[in-house]
């Protein structure tokens, strides 16, 4: 097989509708665009947020006060139960479990939960460890270490 061989799938592209040839199309004439108006000409349309002259919403609402949305960090979370998949005595560190596709982000940081039990003993090194996560993975026998 080539290139030049490939086709889609059978029923999973459609015939683009074609606007504006002829009334016996049923979107001749005006192409679905009405009778009059702004819109109806070519160019035409309003941008984003305009209200018809109206003061628009994003400048109608107060702006004061601060976010922390910037700069809040985030956690991806990571379960006690999936620690089970590594080999005993293994340290766990970010770059680890980054590794062994259990978080998908490069740049975030990382949190153990406690759902679910441990049966190995590992030594933790996140970023961070819940109590009842800190609780099982002592009680398994690892150690946990916060970054």
């Amino acid at each position: 097989m080539r290139l030049h061989d490939l086709k889609p799938a059978q029923g999973s592209t459609r015939k683009p509708i074609r606007k504006g040839r002829g009334t016996a199309t049923g979107r001749g004439k005006t192409a679905g665009r009405g009778q009059d108006g702004q819109k109806s000409r070519s160019g035409g349309g309003v941008r984003i947020g305009f209200e018809g002259g109206q003061m628009p919403l994003t400048r109608r609402v107060p702006k004061r006060g601060f976010s922390n949305y910037h700069f809040k960090k985030k956690f991806a979370i990571v379960n006690v139960e999936r620690l089970n998949e590594i080999k005993e005595g293994t340290v766990v560190t970010n770059e680890l479990l980054k590794e062994l596709g259990m978080v998908k982000n490069k740049e975030e940081n990382i949190k153990i939960l406690g759902n679910g039990e441990l049966k190995v003993a590992l030594t933790v090194k996140v970023d961070k460890v819940s109590e009842s996560a800190k609780e099982k993975i002592v009680s398994a026998g690892g150690k946990v270490e916060v970054e």
